[in-house]
């Protein structure tokens, strides 16, 4: 059976957080050992990504039915692209506590991880989050409950949260291990010529 992964894309998103999936589940759907699909949605038909890319997802979130998929992946973006309007909304959290309810996997790049937060789905569990001196970010996914790990990529059970845009391939690397197996993923990461994980850098300070 072909899984199915929900790109969940708010308006202000960055594209490079986004493309990590694309790509990585695109290689995967045309060179992988197991079935695949990703579909991109968004709350509406044309989004404004964080460098003025205008993008058209696949599908309108309203459009899909949840049940269909077993993960979901959301990249961060900026606030003063008004990433943070949508990605907070309440029409969006639900969609994430729809996951969590279902016990499906659930991946989130940068500051995304504020909208698990959000949703209340992390509370207790090791996360990561695109840290910078004086620490806002830090604080405000600590304030929602969750226990903030300085590493590049962190997994707590089906829960992978990670620092910055450089991340998004690994963490559509893991998830697509977790959904298929690591041998797949190790495949796919040959075929892209991604490096093998550096474990130095995995687990380098951010500040």
């Amino acid at each position: 059976m072909t899984k199915k992964v929900l790109l969940l894309l708010a308006d202000g998103f960055e594209p490079l957080e986004a493309a990590g999936f694309t790509d990585v589940f695109g290689w995967a759907g045309l060179e992988g050992n197991e079935p695949v699909e990703l579909v991109s949605a968004g709350f509406k038909p044309v989004l404004r990504s964080t460098f003025g890319l205008w993008v058209m997802p696949q599908a309108q979130v309203a459009e899909l039915d949840l049940n269909d998929f077993d993960a979901l992946a959301i990249p961060g973006g900026f606030a003063r692209s008004g990433f943070y309007d949508e990605a907070l909304s309440e029409p969006f959290l639900r969609v994430i506590r729809h996951f969590e309810a279902r016990d499906r996997d659930v991946a989130s790049v940068c500051v995304a991880s504020l909208a698990l937060g959000a949703a209340g789905v992390i509370a207790g569990r090791r996360a990561t989050i695109y840290h910078q001196i004086g620490g806002k970010r830090k604080d405000q996914l600590e304030q929602y409950g969750a226990l903030f790990v300085d590493q590049a990529v962190v997994e707590d059970g089906r829960f992978i949260s990670s620092t910055g845009p450089g991340t998004a391939i690994e963490v559509a690397l893991r998830l697509l291990a977790n959904l298929t197996s690591p041998q797949n993923a190790a495949h796919i990461r040959a075929k892209m010529r991604v490096p093998e994980l550096d474990q130095e850098w995995l687990k380098r300070p951010q500040v």
